[in-house]
């Protein structure tokens, strides 16, 4: 959704800040999380989450692009390793694949984007992963666990994504910040 369409509402846009996962692996761990059942598959980009779903004023929408493009300047490009699964049970009914490389990477990005303002008190302590299965009977779940406790998959990160979440939970891309380049020697 480009910014003036969200900028055009009156009321609060639910935006969440992310990494895309490129392809071909996005495509395939989507493609996974829809065979294990998740109702959300095709509404949510394969992605791991610097910022969860957050109300956003229109009047404040150029504030929080200028605070993500601060975020973005302040983060070189980094490799991400996605390495099995790992589950958030008994606490949350959620299977994901693993951020194995890139870790701390996620975690400074997502510590430079929920600062100042956008400061957000989580339920959990911050954890990078992609989910491949939610809100899915025990069996999925379970399938889902074993099914990709193999996959591994290496890419590089170079930006995010601002996400902007309609009225039938799907989130659309609004803006991507890219991260600095690192100087050449």
């Amino acid at each position: 959704m480009p910014d003036a369409a969200v900028a055009a509402t009156h009321d609060a846009v639910v935006m969440g800040v992310s990494i895309l996962v490129p392809a071909p692996f996005g495509d395939q761990l989507q493609h996974r999380r829809a065979s294990f059942g998740d109702p959300q598959a095709q509404a949510i980009p394969t992605h791991v989450t610097l910022l969860g779903p957050t109300p956003v004023a229109p009047a404040d929408l150029p504030e929080l692009i200028d605070h993500l493009q601060l975020a973005a300047q302040s983060t070189e490009p980094f490799t991400m390793v996605l390495r099995g699964t790992g589950t958030f049970r008994p606490v949350s009914d959620v299977v994901f694949v693993q951020v194995a490389r890139g870790i701390s990477d996620c975690e400074q990005l997502e510590s430079r984007i929920r600062s100042g303002r956008w400061s957000r008190d989580g339920a959990f302590p911050y954890h990078p992963h992609v989910t491949v299965a939610h809100d899915v009977d025990d069996a999925s779940l379970d399938r889902a666990f074993d099914d990709l406790a193999c996959y591994e998959a290496t890419f590089d990160v170079h930006s995010f994504h601002l996400y902007a979440q309609d009225d039938e939970g799907t989130w659309t891309p609004a803006r991507e910040f890219t991260l600095r380049e690192k100087p050449r020697p």
